[in-house]
Formats: C-alpha cells, structure tokens, sequence
C-alpha cells in the first residue's frame, strides 16, 4: 500500500523542464520528488536503490527511450507505475505507451493539475489518460478484429516485442536464431494484420493475447 507522501521519480532530460515538474510535484504536500534522471538507463539504475511510488517519464529520451523505460520499469520493478509525458499528440506514440506498461499519459502541454492528478491516479493502481489523447484509444477501441490464432512459440516472442526486446535479445532468451525470430515476427505481423512491432503488440492487448 503506498502511503503518503508518494514517492516521485522524475525522468526527463531538459534540465529546464525537470526544474518545472519538481517545482510542481514539490509543491503538493502528497507528493515528494525522491530521485531525478536524465535517461532511461539512469532511471533503472536509481529504482534499483531508491524507493520509487511513480515514475514520470519523457516519452523522448536520449537512448533507450520512455516506451523502452516503461517496459524495463514494468518487468524489473512492478511495484513502480509509470506516467509518460510527451510533447506529442500522436496515435502510435500513445497506443505503444499504454502496450508498454504506462499507466497514465498526459501532454507536456497539460495544465500541471493534470499531471498531479495522473500521478495520483497511478500511484492509486488507476489509469489516466490526457483528455486531448483520449480519442486515439477510443479509436483503436473500436477497431474491429478477430483474434488471432498463435502458436505458443509465437506468444513468446510477441510477449518479448511488448516488454521492449530486440531480435537478437529475443533470440538469446529463446535459443534459437536471429533469423528465426525474424520469421516468427513477420508470422505474427501477418496474422495480427500489423505493420510494425509496436502495432502488433497494441492489436495483440485489444485482443487479449498479452
């Protein structure tokens, strides 16, 4: 049970932005900054010793990426929940977040009350969604679709494309080679009718495959 002050991770790169989300976050009397990072890597290294209630992480990270962060914070440390923050209102960027493990999304552009109450709502095991992105999922919602018969060899690698692995990291969990992780991502592109790994993971949690 998170008690309070809830324990904030900020994630964000810009020095300039850090400095208004700790100003914002600090000011609430629930809340509490504890740790700062400027990268994904960083991040990981600081949950790995510091008690962390929520995460707010920059979707644009320098290197491994905020959709990468949040998958790596959801399997190391699922304990932690994470608020992804972006400059961007983009349909695949919000649908890969929410595949990614994120539990709220909200616009850098969002009133900082917004933010408050996202951070909120995740540290309350709830989901938040910034009104102005809204619609992407309810979009995607409503998309029709039948689910797609997998092998369970192809269940494995696509749980491994939603936590964030590449190829040849799938194929060293696995054993097997980069080129049949390769005919297994194209198989299960095909049978979800995807374009890319990330609408594949999307389509397979509508579907309730993950």
């Amino acid at each position: 049970m998170i008690t309070s002050p809830i324990r904030v991770l900020l994630v964000e790169d810009h020095a300039f932005t850090r400095d208004g989300l700790r100003v914002a976050v600090n000011f609430e009397l629930d809340l509490r900054v504890v740790a700062e990072a400027r990268s994904g890597e960083e991040a990981l290294e600081l949950l790995a010793r510091t008690q962390v209630d929520v995460a707010v992480v920059d979707i644009g990270l320098p290197g491994m990426d905020g959709i990468q962060t949040a998958g790596e914070v959801r399997t190391r440390h699922p304990q932690t929940r994470v608020v992804m923050l972006t400059a961007h209102d983009l349909r695949a960027e919000v649908l890969a977040a929410l595949a990614s493990g994120a539990h709220a999304y909200c616009l850098k552009s969002a009133r900082p009350d917004l933010l408050l109450l996202a951070i909120r709502a995740a540290a309350a095991g709830s989901a938040y969604l910034d009104p102005q992105v809204a619609h992407h999922v309810l979009g995607a919602m409503r998309t029709p679709g039948v689910p797609a018969e997998l092998s369970p060899r192809e269940l494995e690698v696509l749980r491994m494309i939603a936590d964030g692995l590449a190829n040849r990291e799938i194929a060293g969990q696995l054993g097997i080679s980069v080129s049949s992780v390769k005919l297994h991502v194209q198989d299960l592109l095909d049978k979800l009718q995807a374009s890319d790994r990330t609408q594949a993971a999307v389509k397979a949690l509508r579907q309730g495959l993950l």
